[in-house]
């Protein structure tokens, strides 16, 4: 399941199989008395089975797993689609569902698209974090194994909650896929920059939205995955953050598949599907995180 990207922007359409979610759990707001500030998006929200847009109403989606599995471990997902659109689906639903059948709480976020408000996503994150530790006793979470995936523009967003966010808001470990690291010009995703931005952004913006420059010893430990041949976001971005990662003696692990390309989430026809799930399994416990 990929979503094709043209340019800077991401289509307004998609190309999939038939979904193969088993059954989506009930959404749950994160702001039952509506959102603290708006993202001026007028238009409705529209979901066309696979990738959702218009997003002013965010809301999480928990896979919890069998209690007879359930290890503690709860991962928060953040789709991605260059800020203009999420992939819920195969960035999101279907991992949920995968991580929970491997024990792992799959809690899918569906945040506020930024429309140029660059700290609304952020802030949706935050909110998140901080709803799963308010439940962390119901969904049998341990409170000090939350961590945060996200994909692409969405691996943007994950990592910038591993470097800005503080105290139980800040992850406890980072799992990111073919992320949007860093603003800068010969980095960027630009649709991603200029959805998140806006185009009278700052030198000031640059550096506070690049995560590879917001890297700190308290940076939690990351797993990167990706591709060689992604032609949408540049490897580079993946591999200026494990540079930053290391200079700081963050444990952190990168993986570049040879091939790919951009926006491959759960999907099964990715040759390396097999072998993403089993690392990432592995690297949570090689850092006892499992």
């Amino acid at each position: 399941m990929k979503c094709f990207f043209l340019s800077s922007l991401i289509c307004s359409f998609c190309f999939f199989p038939v979904m193969v979610i088993k059954e989506v759990p009930v959404p749950i707001k994160i702001y039952p008395q509506g959102a603290p500030q708006s993202n001026d998006i007028a238009d409705s929200e529209r979901f066309d089975g696979f990738c959702v847009d218009n997003i002013t109403d965010p809301e999480i989606i928990v896979f919890s797993p069998p209690q007879h599995k359930n290890t503690g471990v709860a991962m928060l997902i953040c789709p991605g689609g260059a800020y203009i659109r999420e992939a819920v689906v195969h960035e999101g639903y279907e991992v949920g569902e995968w991580l929970a059948s491997e024990g792992i709480t799959g809690i899918v976020l569906k945040y506020r698209l930024p429309n140029k408000h660059k700290e609304i996503p952020l802030l949706d994150v935050q909110t998140a974090m901080n709803w799963i530790h308010q439940k962390s006793d119901s969904l049998h979470i341990h409170p000090d194994k939350i961590g945060v995936s996200g994909f692409s523009a969405g691996g943007h967003l994950a990592a910038m909650s591993g470097t800005r966010l503080r105290g139980i808001e800040r992850p406890d470990f980072m799992v990111l896929f073919y992320p949007v690291i860093s603003m800068t010009d010969s980095l960027t995703h630009k649709g991603s920059r200029s959805n998140l931005l806006g185009h009278l952004f700052t030198e000031t913006d640059i550096y506070d939205y690049s995560a590879e420059k917001q890297v700190t010893q308290n940076t939690p430990p990351t797993l990167l995955l990706l591709s060689d041949d992604d032609v949408v976001v540049t490897p580079l971005n993946s591999i200026v953050f494990y540079q930053a990662l290391k200079a700081n003696k963050v444990k952190s692990s990168l993986c570049i598949f040879p091939v790919g390309g951009h926006g491959w989430g759960y999907n099964k026809e990715f040759d390396y599907h097999d072998d993403w799930k089993s690392l990432l399994i592995r690297w949570l416990r090689d850092n006892r995180i499992l």
